[in-house]
């Protein structure tokens, strides 16, 4: 058998607009509903949802047949981690809060098998389809895909030597808690926020890498498009169910 390839990498390097969701509602149906409903790409959470490895596993398992990559966020950039996903066939990931380029070295070195990272080695994970990829330890390293999560100011003003990385395929802007570093908690639409995503996104594609963003609005979506974002999710699990069973709900009240 092959080692699988990673189609998100192969979309994201050709810098192929992809369009996502961010999911964290740990479950497999939804998990496979999503998956099969047209987007390129989707975010499974464990830093911000109580995702754990044996739930990431059974999602990873239902996403097979849908349209959708994989995208597994850590709770944090941790060797350990980030090994039991890559493990479990994770093939994605984004590593939250780097700071600078050490710290995105660290997150590709525990994505890459020595004597290129630290990455520990099984051959019978499911990343290697149960040890039948015969070629898995050599193959691995072209195909997992490293994206890194730039969330401060003291990150924006790093973006160059982030990207400068070799490993690292994306940088993702979180909103809101650079909105937070600003000042301007809670308001990611600030004009000093939305300057500044605008200005990395920009930084990030004169690099060569591409950039990544979220938001559940619109058209914020297309108006990070127009600045160059190329993987951009544009709506949560949560908030669709929110959003649509708060409509229902209230539909009726007012009858």
């Amino acid at each position: 058998m092959k080692t699988p390839e990673n189609s998100f990498k192969r979309r994201l390097l050709a810098k192929e607009l992809q369009i996502g969701m961010w999911c964290s509602l740990c479950s497999t149906l939804s998990a496979e509903i999503i998956g099969d409903a047209g987007f390129d790409w989707m975010l499974l959470d464990t830093e911000h949802a109580p995702n754990e490895l044996p739930n990431i596993l059974g999602q990873l398992q239902a996403m097979s047949r849908g349209t959708a990559a994989p995208v597994v966020r850590p709770a944090w950039n941790d060797t350990v981690l980030i090994k039991r996903l890559l493990d479990v066939g994770a093939q994605t990931l984004l590593i939250p809060f780097v700071q600078n380029a050490e710290e995105a070295t660290r997150a590709v070195s525990a994505c890459r098998y020595p004597p290129a990272g630290v990455r520990g080695i099984t051959t019978g994970g499911r990343g290697a389809r149960f040890g039948r990829a015969s070629s898995y330890l050599k193959e691995a390293d072209r195909e997992i895909c490293v994206l890194v999560q730039v969330e401060t100011m003291t990150a924006i003003d790093q973006i160059e030597a982030i990207a400068a990385v070799d490993g690292v395929d994306g940088i993702f802007i979180g909103p809101s808690d650079l909105s937070a570093s600003m000042g301007h908690i809670g308001n990611p639409l600030h004009p000093d926020v939305q300057r500044a995503i605008e200005d990395a996104g920009r930084r990030i594609a004169a690099c060569g890498k591409a950039s990544g963003i979220l938001t559940g609005v619109e058209a914020d979506a297309r108006r990070y498009i127009e600045w160059g974002y190329r993987f951009v999710a544009v709506g949560t699990d949560i908030g669709l169910l929110t959003k649509h069973t708060d409509a229902l709900a209230s539909s009726f009240k007012k009858a």
